[in-house]
């Protein structure tokens, strides 16, 4: 190795189609939960799959909570408009929903998390 590479600046690292993928993916989880509209998704994604590096893909996500930050917050809200629909199709898994709702929104989301995963605690 030369002078001239030990002192070049590092080169912006390239971006994988699997990297473009999981942002699409967690852009996409934002949409679902209310923090980006239709319009801001379709920009974003597009976007996305035109970066070429990692730092383009990271500043579309920079102004979205992390997933370390999501998982952080206990789950303390039961979802009204799934809660409706079950009370609709079946009343017995609208009532097993707001029970395990409860309990997970009392003991910080933890139990919740678990039953999703297949675990009980």
């Amino acid at each position: 190795m030369n002078d001239s590479e030990e002192h070049r600046p590092s080169a912006p690292i390239r971006a994988s189609d699997a990297e473009r993928d999981r942002v699409e993916a967690r852009l996409q989880h934002h949409y679902a939960v209310g923090r980006l509209t239709l319009p801001e998704l379709e920009e974003r994604v597009g976007v996305a799959y035109e970066a070429r590096t990692r730092e383009q893909l990271d500043a579309l996500l920079r102004d979205l909570p992390g997933e370390a930050e999501e998982r952080g917050r206990p789950v303390d809200v039961i979802d009204s408009r799934l809660l409706i629909i079950l009370l609709c199709c079946s009343p017995p898994a609208a009532l097993v929903y707001w029970l395990i709702a409860r309990r997970a929104a009392r003991r910080g989301g933890a139990p919740l998390r678990a039953l999703e995963s297949g675990d009980e605690t």
